[in-house]
């Protein structure tokens, strides 16, 4: 990410992932941080990231 446009397309995106209650992301990291009471399948903030266009790392 690099502007706070794709930060808001990137947690728009994710946000739309069932279960996740709040997302924040950090343009000058390249960070997001997803807040879900339940664990989150990790291949669903993957594809939510990528259907944004960009990649998740780690």
């Amino acid at each position: 990410m690099t502007c706070g446009g794709c930060a808001k397309t990137v947690t728009r995106h994710v946000a739309e992932v069932e279960g996740v209650s709040d997302v924040q992301a950090d343009v000058a990291g390249g960070t997001i941080t997803v807040v879900s009471a339940n664990p989150l399948e990790t291949a669903d903030v993957r594809a939510a990231v990528e259907r944004a266009g960009y990649h998740l790392v780690g």
